[in-house]
């Protein structure tokens, strides 16, 4: 793997092949909370498996860890979901902020501050990110430490947490190109598409085909072994758009205490073809 830093952005690349740029000081509006993310992600032949911005929900942005019902804040972007309301465009939008990026030996570690709406630190946020080769494609293992550094409990939810029933993404999110919609959905139980939404399994796969050649790629998203705390359910779509969450505050709030850190790790592996998800998830790292 090389890693080149731009100031802005690590281009992680792999025999001539750019496999994703992590932008790490976005620079978007603040309604659309601001975070880093990962984009364009591409399989080792360079087949592009990500989104950015795309015209129903700008706040989408490839791969993003990304939280909706931070208390009463939105680490997520656009509108909040609010009971008995619906969503409504809230004065709301948080920010993850950098503050210093390290790469030692392949493995990138970054600081972040999660300020509010109005500029208060909620939290600090540890980020370790690591990429390797494996059989049949890459992996990406994403690991976070957030840190409340207020004094009081911040419960983290979802919309569904707040009165939407069957809405409650947040997590590592990713949104697929436009020619993966009615993909398949894969888990270790069988196969299928949004009916699957709510899942609990230790793996979720989605395999899609792209316009132009026609070939498919499959991602899959493994939950580690030690988030057995927040157990995933698993947020996810193949209409009207592709995209996968590992939500692990899906249909319960996450109450962190002051000066309690949160730690949670997923794996993304990112394969060209129809492989088996099993295939991937054995050569997860941790």
């Amino acid at each position: 793997m090389e890693l080149t830093d731009d100031g802005a952005a690590l281009l992680v690349a792999h025999d001539g092949v750019s496999l994703c740029r992590y932008v790490y000081r976005p620079s978007e509006p603040r309604v659309e909370s601001p975070r880093p993310y990962f984009h364009p992600v591409r399989t080792l032949t360079g087949d592009v498996v990500s989104i950015y911005r795309p015209h129903d929900h700008v706040w989408h942005k490839g791969i993003s860890w990304s939280l909706p019902h931070v208390g009463p804040q939105n680490f997520w972007g656009g509108p909040t979901f609010v009971r008995d309301k619906g969503y409504v465009q809230l004065d709301n939008n948080g920010t993850q902020a950098h503050r210093g990026l390290t790469v030692d030996d392949g493995t990138v570690t970054q600081e972040l501050d999660w300020l509010a709406a109005d500029g208060s630190r909620w939290f600090r946020e540890e980020r370790v990110l690591r990429w390797s080769i494996v059989d049949g494609g890459w992996v990406l293992v994403f690991t976070t430490a957030m840190t409340n550094v207020t004094d009081a409990v911040i419960p983290i939810g979802s919309p569904t947490t707040a009165g939407r029933p069957n809405a409650g993404y947040g997590g590592l999110m990713w949104r697929g190109p436009r020619s993966f919609t009615d993909g398949e959905v894969l888990l270790p139980t069988g196969t299928g598409g949004d009916e699957l939404m709510g899942s609990r399994s230790p793996w979720l796969a989605f395999r899609g085909r792209h316009d132009g050649h026609g070939r498919t790629s499959t991602l899959v998203f493994v939950d580690a072994p030690k988030n057995q705390g927040h157990p995933v359910m698993w947020f996810v779509r193949s209409l009207p758009f592709a995209c996968v969450c590992p939500a692990p505050f899906f249909a319960a709030e996450v109450p962190v205490e002051p000066g309690e850190a949160l730690r949670l790790s997923y794996a993304v592996a990112v394969a060209d073809g129809a492989p088996h998800p099993e295939q991937l998830v054995s050569q997860v790292s941790w």
